[in-house]
């Protein structure tokens, strides 16, 4: 366990294994304990760094509103700390600073890998369906926020992973502990929803990294994914598109081996030279 002084927060990060310098993004609500079960299997291949980001669990949480940019210049830190280029994969809101880091500092990363970035920003207004879910959606988003704002950060929580992230029961599928960090957390997670850029990316700016980019969905996640996913593989010069099926939200919590496999793969396979 180590502590690094990044950007005017105290950030809690560990580094695992050897090799080549792997960082995992976290999402919102949650912390680096969410990578545990695939840490152990990655570590075999590379260097693993997990952290808490900032205001999460074990980080601090500095005064004033935070950004999305914040989290990305945090990102390009903790790279520049290991020795950079270095693999990246987030996972959500973790996807979201990945790719963001990747549309400004496109020389810091070696690969990039990202699940399910909430890039709402990038879905057409013309595709009324889709907008319709997402409007429910992001009613669902008020209530959570609307109970964090009356101070009730556990019924906060729990709306959010019944109402958005999982469904119905999902809430009481999660251990103990893990709700607790999601209570503890909760309130960084309204400061993200209040960064007018959340949602947004720069699709311009990120076809300025070039470099080999796996982006997944799963098969029983929400219909918008796929759209963004596809929107970000055509911003993207080399950019590979990936169902994960029988997974949802969180595919490194489901099925751990399959993910740490897939993403070890996918890293490897990167390395080497095209055929031909």
């Amino acid at each position: 366990m180590a502590r690094a002084r990044v950007n005017g927060a105290d950030l809690h990060y560990e580094v695992v294994g050897e090799g080549e310098p792997l960082v995992l993004v976290h999402g919102s609500w949650v912390d680096h304990e969410t990578w545990r079960r695939v840490v152990p299997r990655l570590a075999q291949s590379f260097r693993v760094l997990v952290y808490d980001r900032r205001g999460h669990s074990r980080s601090a949480c500095p005064p004033g509103r935070g950004s999305r940019r914040q989290d990305e210049d945090d990102l390009a830190s903790l790279i520049e700390l290991l020795g950079p280029p270095a693999h990246v994969a987030g996972s959500s809101f973790g996807a979201s600073t990945a790719l963001g880091l990747a549309s400004r500092r496109p020389e810091l990363l070696r690969t990039l890998t990202a699940h399910e970035p909430p890039l709402m920003d990038v879905v057409d207004d013309e595709d009324r369906e889709l907008r319709l879910l997402m409007q429910a959606m992001e009613a669902a988003l008020d209530r959570v926020l609307a109970a964090l704002r009356a101070g009730e950060d556990r019924a906060g929580a729990q709306r959010f992973v019944d109402d958005v992230a999982v469904g119905p029961g999902g809430w009481e599928q999660v251990p103990e502990r893990v709700r607790e960090t999601f209570a503890a957390n909760a309130s960084t997670f309204a400061d993200e929803m209040a960064d007018p850029d959340w949602s947004h990316i720069d699709l311009a700016g990120l076809r300025d990294y070039q470099g080999p980019a796996l982006l997944t969905f799963g098969s029983e996640s929400p219909p918008w994914f796929p759209v963004i996913v596809g929107k970000l593989a055509t911003a993207l010069g080399r950019a590979r598109m990936r169902t994960l099926e029988e997974d949802g939200h969180v595919p490194h919590l489901t099925h751990p081996d399959r993910y740490a496999d897939s993403l070890a793969a996918f890293i490897h396979s990167s390395d080497r030279p095209p055929a031909g």
